[in-house]
């Protein structure tokens, strides 16, 4: 599948609504990794409760004839926030100073990677915020460096690394104007 396919983008504020859902694409998506700690599902289950708890959450799947094969979801972060305290070096106080969107997951089944689902989810996760920022955290390595430069493409740029646990890769913390 190359061309823009015909999807549903549905949009949810509370975690129990969609997490069957989410939890079905993540393990396909990472497949190849579920056997490391920090890919199992169990783990992704747990962080996607802990997310799905704070403040701002929300999610976007997008369904192709009532079946689910992507999403994305984040929650907003505020200065002293975890998210930046493992953030280093430390980041620029213009990003931290005010509330920023962080994206905390997305991922595209397979057979519908290439196709812009991905970019249609993260804009539809971006359209009604408010703050000024959207940071997101990538492996370096993943795709051999293809999602990077994904993400590059999408106007992000690397301002950091962090190593939000001691199973995680060292990842690159990346950010982005919401608008």
């Amino acid at each position: 599948m190359t061309t823009a396919p015909t999807i549903e983008l549905r949009t949810f504020a509370q975690l129990h609504a969609a997490r069957g859902d989410l939890l079905d694409v993540y393990a396909e998506v990472r497949a190849p990794l579920l056997h490391l700690p920090n890919y199992a599902v169990t783990a992704f289950g747990e962080r996607l409760d802990r997310h799905g708890a704070e403040p701002g959450f929300v999610a976007v799947l997008a369904y192709s004839d009532g079946h689910p094969v992507g999403y994305a979801y984040g929650n907003r972060i505020k200065h002293g926030d975890r998210y930046w305290q493992r953030t280093t070096p430390e980041p620029a106080e213009q990003y931290t100073s005010r509330p920023a969107v962080a994206l905390k997951e997305i991922g595209v089944r397979p057979a519908w990677r290439g196709t812009g689902t991905a970019l249609r989810i993260h804009d539809t996760l971006l359209a009604d915020r408010d703050e000024p920022f959207v940071t997101l955290m990538v492996n370096p390595a993943a795709g051999d460096g293809k999602v990077h430069r994904l993400y590059q493409s999408w106007g992000y740029q690397d301002i950091g690394q962090s190593q939000p646990s001691a199973a995680s890769p060292l990842l690159t913390v990346m950010i982005r104007p919401t608008h």
